[in-house]
């Protein structure tokens, strides 16, 4: 399994993925300053990834912090928080890390516990948080691989795999377990402009895994569709409001209405972790914009005339009705979902109570 993320008594070893599929590289970042740039620049991304780098960038951050009494080490907590916070806005997977830390460090704030202990305590959650994640990738595709079909061609989008997690997988971790299953299944990764996740990471993934996998541009995704060429399409997500509308990696929106136009089922994989029950719909996520030059240059040659402006928002949103189910690591979720999804949330029956008759 692809090593997307370590902890190391020197830092954090990440895989660099801006760097894939030409260079497998895996340097270490050794302060929580350091991590947070890793998740700002990309090197580390995938909302549960976020998550995991954060929680990890925490521990570091307290484990080196110089602080003499528990005033100063709350102050140090606090900066260290609020940095790896400013990363990336829509991912609600680095909030919900960071929230996790917080509660426990002040548990133990309030225990009496020495800043040795705390930082002890916090390296455990985060690896528990890391540990978690990848059992949870591996029960969504237990529960997700049934909705795939015996044999055809999957669509995806973007990269939701091992490498957008602690490993296996959201998305990709459903086909992994289909595959797995015995399930003939071909895969057809869109490029997903303009960083190209599909086309550098996920068939670099897939083709490790010996997984078929076909990369096509974004654009001939409907073509593929009224062709008969695509069975289903899976998708991960960065953020889900109450209602089920989905927010992920720009691109996602369009090829929704194209299955549904196809009579095409859309399927999402993501963690309870990625639910925003706070908000009650869509609008209401924030959508990061990212730098110009991700879309005015490819592999560092300006492709876009000098001096014409672009626009490069990170994600967009999928409303709920172009949804066909959405899979966490709990169950199925099936509309209406702002009652499926609050059922999930808080351990409820899953839309699918018969889906994980192999757990």
């Amino acid at each position: 399994m692809i090593k997307t993320i370590e902890w190391t008594d020197q830092g954090v070893r990440m895989i660099d993925q801006r760097k894939l599929p030409a260079v497998e590289e895996y340097p270490v970042f050794r302060t929580y300053a350091e991590v947070a740039e890793a998740i700002r620049s990309m090197v580390i991304r995938g909302a549960p990834a976020i998550g995991v780098a954060a929680a990890m960038g925490v521990a570091l951050g307290l484990r080196d912090s110089k602080a003499k009494h528990v005033e100063e080490l709350r102050k140090d907590f606090e900066q260290i928080t609020s940095t790896l916070a400013s990363t990336r806005p829509t991912a609600i997977n680095l909030f919900w890390a960071i929230e996790r830390m917080k509660r426990l460090f002040d548990e133990l704030v309030r225990d009496g516990a020495d800043r040795r202990s705390i930082a002890g305590h916090l390296i455990e959650e985060a690896l528990t948080i890391q540990a978690e994640d990848i059992e949870n990738n591996k029960r969504m595709g237990r529960f997700g691989q049934d909705l795939l079909p015996d044999s055809g061609t999957i669509l995806t989008h973007c990269n939701a795999g091992a490498l957008a997690t602690a490993g296996y997988g959201t998305a990709l971790g459903v086909i992994r377990a289909a595959v797995e299953n015995g399930k003939r299944l071909r895969v057809v990764a869109g490029e997903t402009r303009p960083f190209l996740q599909g086309a550098r990471l996920t068939a670099w993934e897939l083709w490790k895994d010996d997984i078929d996998v076909r990369v096509i541009s974004d654009n001939m995704a409907g073509t593929f569709m009224h062709q008969g060429l695509i069975d289903a399409v899976i998708v991960g997500a960065d953020r889900i409001a109450a209602n089920g509308d989905v927010a992920n990696k720009i691109g996602t929106y369009p090829l929704s209405v194209l299955a549904k136009q196809h009579e095409i089922p859309f399927y999402v994989a993501a963690p309870i972790s990625t639910l925003d029950l706070k908000i009650p719909d869509g609008s209401h996520i924030p959508i990061e914009q990212r730098d110009a030059t991700e879309v005015t240059h490819i592999g560092g040659v300006r492709i876009v005339p000098d001096g014409v402006s672009v626009f490069n928002p990170a994600f967009d949103v999928t409303p709920n009705k172009f949804v066909t189910a959405i899979i966490t690591e709990r169950g199925v979720a099936l509309p209406p979902y702002e009652e499926s999804l609050r059922k999930l949330s808080v351990g409820g029956p899953a839309g699918r109570p018969d889906a994980e008759k192999d757990s």
